[in-house]
């Protein structure tokens, strides 16, 4: 085989791979029992070589869990043993700081085998609804109250579940058998990308994979190199400000592009917070990892090589870089918040290339509903969890709108209503595109939205709250406005706090204003067709339109009455 017919047999088994992970990670989807991964996509899945270099990702997932995932699989190997390692073999864990950041990810390895022997492995991690403890939310003071934690370990040894571990895990969560359900999900997504792997390497004839990991870990690598290599050298510094718990938060970020790396430092960030908002280092690496290579080099597959030339550190003890004990159950709020940071100081090495500011973090609540304790309760109810993601706007691009009640960076999905009130006694009263949310801008901010939410007649409820940008919302780039913020407050008028449990009485419900993207360069410059669009579709108001963008009195009326006639397009 020449060497021009080697590399295109190499790209076509490069491609082969990102389609038996992205089957890996759609076979969890739809084998999952929790609405968090079957709804929201809240998930990765991924093969790795015989070393845990990660060679291909699925498509499907978040880069919160992908890219911490991609540092997971050594500290299986070390922790295991490559000799203790054997066919039918199934790890576990959920540990914060070798695994996705907090207890409520259960991340699985399985070891590959081909004729007898190790050719590689396959990862794959959920978010699960519960892990026992306090529940998902921030009002833990320390990871031992935050849930059951699961070191590295043989969930099953040479095909032999180990019952102990799973009688132990039933006996200490809220939903057994939900919880167990995902297990076994996660457990036979590795095994389909373990069976599709084979028959790749039957098909191709290949004894391991150690020639075409060489070939996508090179020219990934020089791929990324390369990009790197056509940037400023330059250094740039950037901070942000988010609500945190019960004080303001600041990230701090120099971003410096040396050649052949892009080093991220968070020197002068705030320190560990006393509640469960932290985020351990593995999962700020992911955001700022995820948001330069977005940045520069997006079409360039995820692998370890193309990770490589980003470098993170943190000191330690700060919040994104918070050490065990610390409690890290909603790690996701501060870690979403990473690439706005970053991208604060790489807009000042390379103009015109980054969006505004957006929502952030996911717009997540939990509901723990119980029979009402007021009064008699009906007969049959039953005490349940619900977890539903949601999400503000993002960030207007520089030549694109930010887009509405979409998660950046997360990626992760807006669950359905109808998916949400099947998983418990809840009802979701209104849920709906916030008008004026998304920040003006030459391009306009993503929209966040409205929503109302209790629970069926004869339940009361506590909610986690898991919000933020109430104080600190999206700050607009280069001459746009900011986003709205978020709101909330039971439906009598009764402020709410953004994050930690509250309880929420019979009858009554909570009502949510999830935050907008903001806006990018001068409003002034929008594109007035593009304005009357807005006005037409009710994305902005009247007020919004003449304020902000110039529109006159006799132009909006004249949006109006076509709208009102079906005649505007």
């Amino acid at each position: 085989m020449s060497n021009e017919q080697s590399k295109v047999t190499y790209q076509v088994m490069w491609n082969r791979l990102i389609s038996v992970v992205e089957e890996q990670a759609q076979a969890l989807v739809r084998t999952a029992f929790s609405t968090s991964v079957r709804e929201a996509g809240d998930l990765s899945a991924g093969v790795y070589d015989t070393h845990g270099n990660m060679l291909a990702q699925a498509v499907t997932g978040t880069p919160g869990h992908v890219n911490a995932m991609a540092d997971a699989v050594a500290h299986f190997i070390r922790r295991i043993g490559r000799q203790n390692m054997h066919e039918g073999d199934v790890y576990i864990t959920n540990d914060p700081w070798e695994g996705t950041g907090h207890l409520h990810d259960i991340t699985m390895v399985t070891p590959s085998f081909h004729k007898g022997a190790l050719v590689g492995f396959f990862a794959c991690t959920a978010h699960i609804v519960d892990i026992g403890g306090r529940g998902f939310g921030a009002d833990a003071q320390s990871v031992y109250e935050e849930g059951l934690y699961i070191p590295i370990m043989k969930f099953a040894d040479r095909g032999d579940v180990d019952k102990t571990l799973v009688r132990l895990i039933r006996g200490n969560v809220r939903e057994p058998d939900q919880l167990i359900g995902d297990i076994y999900a996660l457990t036979t997504c590795n095994e389909i990308g373990h069976r599709r792997l084979i028959d790749m390497m039957e098909e191709f004839d290949l004894e391991t994979l150690d020639g075409i990991a060489a070939f996508i870990l090179d020219n990934s690598r020089r791929a990324t190199l390369e990009r790197i290599a056509a940037l400023p050298q330059k250094t740039a510094e950037g901070e942000m400000t988010m609500d945190g718990f019960d004080t303001p938060i600041t990230l701090k970020v120099r971003i410096s592009v040396e050649g052949n790396k892009i080093v991220t430092d968070f020197s002068g960030t705030s320190g560990v917070d006393k509640k469960g908002i932290n985020c351990p280092l593995v999962y700020t690496k992911a955001y700022a990892c995820y948001a330069l290579k977005v940045a520069i080099a997006p079409e360039i597959p995820n692998n370890a090589a193309s990770l490589a030339p980003f470098e993170v550190s943190a000191p330690e003890n700060t919040i994104v870089n918070a050490l065990h004990p610390a409690p890290v159950a909603l790690r996701h709020i501060v870690g979403h918040f990473v690439p706005d940071a970053v991208y604060d100081a790489f807009d000042k090495i390379v103009p015109g290339l980054v969006p505004a500011e957006g929502a952030g973090c996911l717009c997540n609540f939990q509901v723990s509903l119980r029979p009402r304790t007021d009064a008699p309760a009906p007969e049959g109810a039953r005490r349940s969890e619900v977890l539903t993601f949601n999400s503000g706007g993002s960030g207007a691009r520089p030549e694109h709108d930010g887009m509405n009640a979409t998660a950046f960076p997360s990626g992760v999905m807006t669950m359905p209503i109808e998916a949400t009130e099947h998983a418990g006694p809840v009802i979701i009263w209104r849920k709906e595109l916030r008008p004026d949310s998304g920040g003006a801008g030459k391009t306009r901010g993503g929209l966040g939205q409205y929503m109302e939410v209790g629970a069926q007649e004869g339940y009361e409820f506590d909610i986690q709250a898991m919000f933020d940008r109430s104080q600190y919302p999206a700050r607009g780039r280069r001459g746009g406005r900011n986003g709205a913020p978020t709101t909330i407050a039971q439906d009598d008028g009764s402020d709410m706090r953004v994050k930690g449990k509250q309880f929420v009485p019979h009858g009554r419900k909570v009502v949510m204003a999830f935050p907008g993207g903001a806006g990018y360069g001068d409003p002034s410059e929008r594109s007035k067709q593009m304005v009357k669009r807005d006005l037409a579709l009710g994305y902005i108001s009247d007020e919004t339109a003449s304020r902000d963008y110039g529109l006159t009195a006799s132009e909006i009326s004249e949006i109006h009455r076509a709208v009102a006639k079906g005649e505007y397009e």
